[in-house]
């Protein structure tokens, strides 16, 4: 039976939020937002075993909030990379004494707390059929092209997805688009994402579930907007449980 890992990506800074801490590690209504996240993936039954790709100087405050929050399934941290996809390589290449080929590696943003149950389930489901899953949307805004301060066409909306994560692969396709992109170079040459190699190398890009409340916290509104989501989730659990 294959297993499922997540390498959960907590090796950036965040500087945008402008937050004195690195912004997985902000706290919102007394919980750090990297705790939320593993929560998530905690409590999924797919979900074997969590690496985490930590930003220097926090694997201890990394331990006592996996200890304050009951989360068993973190087995390891690993050394974040110079950019985005060096650090994916070093999450993906720091399973390679634990993962099998068929065995699925699930790529998160400790950011991205907002990740529901089926966004995961789903994502797994697909990369076990195709070999890899974007988490995508169709794109809901209108696009215009940016000539300076006006646009001076249109984008048709329906030709586009918008990707996000989770991103799931087999590890063996894990690791041989990253061996191959590092071999060929194509890794210094294109926009440090997955997705961008996936596209250069000429490999299907294949759609698992998305939701438009999935987003990235980058900045402090989001911080703001994630507050609102726990209020809102706990007020629900409340209003049930009465």
């Amino acid at each position: 039976m294959s297993r499922t890992y997540l390498v959960l990506l907590a090796g950036g800074v965040g500087s945008r939020v402008g937050a004195p801490v690195p912004k997985q590690f902000v706290d919102v209504l007394g919980k750090p937002v990297i705790a939320y996240t593993l929560e998530a993936f905690q409590n999924h039954p797919e979900i074997d075993a969590i690496e985490v790709v930590c930003v220097a100087g926090y694997e201890e405050a990394l331990g006592r909030i996996c200890r304050d929050h009951g989360i068993s399934k973190v087995f390891r941290t690993v050394a974040g990379g110079v950019d985005y996809q060096h650090s994916v390589m070093n999450g993906v290449r720091g399973l390679a004494d634990v993962a099998q080929p068929d065995d699925v590696v699930m790529i998160h943003w400790a950011a991205s707390p907002f990740v529901s149950d089926e966004i995961i389930s789903d994502s797994i489901r697909v990369c076990r059929e195709h070999g890899n899953a974007i988490s995508s949307c169709p794109a809901f805004l209108l696009y215009g092209t940016n000539d300076g301060d006006c646009a001076r066409d249109v984008i048709d909306r329906d030709t586009f997805m918008t990707m996000n994560a989770p991103q799931s692969f087999l590890f063996r396709n894990a690791m041989e688009l990253h061996d191959k992109a590092e071999r060929t170079g194509l890794i210094d040459q294109v926009e440090p994402h997955t997705t961008t190699l996936m596209a250069r190398l000429g490999m299907p890009i294949y759609f698992s579930k998305g939701d438009q409340v999935n987003i990235k916290i980058t900045t402090a509104r989001d911080l703001d907007l994630f507050e609102g989501f726990v209020l809102m989730k706990q007020n629900r659990s409340k209003n049930h449980q009465d």
